[in-house]
Formats: C-alpha cells, structure tokens, sequence
C-alpha cells in the first residue's frame, strides 16, 4: 500500500541540515527544539537509516544524509512557493475561472459586461461556458455559474443578484388576428411555444392578486430549450411565448410584443451567482461574484423603464 510522503519531516530535515543544528532549524521554523527532534526521527524510522551523526558537541550529515539533503531541500522550497502563491492568490484575484452561463443571458449581458471586468482584474482570465444545459459544478470542474431559477439547488452556495421577471407575450398582429386572452386557461386552446429552460418544467404557473393560482400545459408548433429560437416564429405572429424579462425587454419596449394578462404574473424566479462552496473561496471567484452583483443587480433589462 502506498504511503503519502512525509513533508513534515522532511522540511525539518533541510531546515537542520541547512542551519546546522536542532536549535537553529527551530529558531527559523518558529516551532520548539523537540518537535524539530521527533520530525527528524521520524523521517528517520520511515527510510530505516540515520540521517546525522549526533554526539553531545558535533552535528554532522551521515552519508545517507547528504545524498538526500539537496532534494529535501528543493522539496522545502518549492513547498513555500506553492503555498506562498496559493496565499497570494486567496488575496489578490488571479487565475483562471470556469464559469458556466446560460446561453441566451450569456450573449446578450454577460458577454457585454467582461471586458470591464478584465480591466479591473488583468491577471483574472476567464473560460465561459454558455449553454442551457443543466451543468453540475463540481463533476464538471467549474468554480461558479449564473443560474436563472425560483430556488436553486440547496447543495450549493447560492448569491442572488436580482429577481427575474417572465411575461407572457405575443406579436400585435397575432392578437388583431385571434384576439386578446384575458384568462390563463384560455391558452390551453392557442399556439404557444414552449420554452423548457434547463430542466424546469415547461408548465406555465400563474397567480393573481386575490391568490388564485392556475397551471396550463402550452402546446403549439414548436417547443424549444433555447429562448432565442423562438423568437423568429413569436415575432411573425404565429403563437404565444414565456420569455423572461432580460430577452422580452426590448421587444416589449419597441412594441415588436405585447404583454398579455396583466392581471396575472407567472412565477418570478431570481439570478443566482452560485459556488460549489463558501469555504476559502479564491478570491478570483469573489472578484467575479462582486462585479457581478454591482453591473446585474439594478438591471438595465427592466420594462418599463
């Protein structure tokens, strides 16, 4: 069975070999005399050979000793640097994040926004992965994502940024043709197009002020998982849509579309900047989150203005 090696040790070995003698390699460790003794010993009893000749005046390297007193000593220091720079990067954000983002709210907000974010944090790169596809973070070996959902998943860290709005929308010239609905359920009997964002369900949950609630199945001509998609067959009249605020805003705004039933809202979810965890997370990653909630957490998607 394979053992892991002993650092421990082995640091206490290069210090004394290096200092000369027990005292010195604990005065420049900080820690006492008899830990930098058993350290040693141990090493010792794990290679099954003497590293010094000890008398009461005189500390010397045994053959043995010098063989391997470079190599521990490389090992020593190259240990220092990498906790040096692992300490330095838990302070100064620097590195590279894998960050996953919807597709859709990637290249219409996330996109725009990081050239500022690399100004700010040069030595900060990041690999953006956009797709609606449900990713798991720690499987998947990204450090964070942005989730669009009413709650998200209870095992990670979750910072939410702002709430996100969905409306149900149609083009002017579908409702002069067919009319305008004025209750949730008569959407069972039209062309809709439903959006199965990620792996929420594509029912439509509606409620009203009085606290009535209604749930409709839409069917229609076409069902996607990429918002985007639809848009050419909702723009040219055939069919009602969901779309979330962050897409809708500009149609709405333009009047390209129309917001239907506004005597009910459909279940707000909320963007969520979310971390597989909160413990000592590089500061790479609360950089990111930060810059984050400061450019998304007023959106500049909101209709009306």
């Amino acid at each position: 069975m394979a053992h892991l090696p002993d650092f421990e040790g082995l640091a206490m070995f290069a210090k004394v070999a290096e200092h000369g003698s027990f005292a010195a390699a604990a005065r420049s460790t900080g820690v006492s005399v008899a830990t930098v003794s058993r350290g040693v010993a141990r090493l010792e009893d794990r290679l099954g050979a003497r590293l010094f000749n000890r008398t009461s005046r005189q500390l010397s390297l045994t053959e043995f000793g010098r063989t391997i007193s470079e190599k521990a000593g490389e090992i020593y220091r190259q240990a220092e640097e990498a906790e040096s720079s692992a300490r330095e990067m838990s302070v100064q954000p620097r590195g590279l994040v894998r960050l996953a983002v919807p597709m859709s709210f990637g290249l219409r907000w996330v996109a725009p926004l990081l050239p500022g974010f690399f100004r700010a944090y040069p030595e900060v790169s990041i690999d953006l992965h956009l797709s609606d596809a449900s990713v798991d973070l720690i499987a998947d070996g990204f450090d964070a994502a942005l989730r669009i959902a009413a709650l998200p998943d209870s095992s990670l860290v979750a910072r939410r940024l702002c709430a996100v709005t969905q409306f149900v929308v149609a083009a002017p010239e579908y409702l002069r043709r067919e009319g305008r609905p004025t209750h949730p359920l008569e959407l069972a009997d039209r062309p809709c197009l439903p959006y199965a964002y990620r792996a929420r369900s594509a029912v439509w949950r509606f409620t009203n002020d009085a606290g009535d609630e209604e749930s409709v199945m839409p069917t229609g001509p076409l069902r996607v998982t990429n918002a985007d998609a639809l848009l050419p067959t909702l723009l040219d009249g055939l069919a009602i849509a969901e779309l979330p605020e962050f897409i809708a805003g500009e149609y709405l705004a333009d009047g390209r579309l129309e917001a239907i039933l506004p005597d009910w809202s459909l279940t707000t979810g909320g963007l969520y900047f979310v971390t597989p965890s909160a413990r000592a997370r590089p500061a790479k990653v609360t950089a990111l989150s930060d810059y984050f909630a400061e450019h998304l957490g007023n959106p500049v998607w909101r209709w009306p203005k």
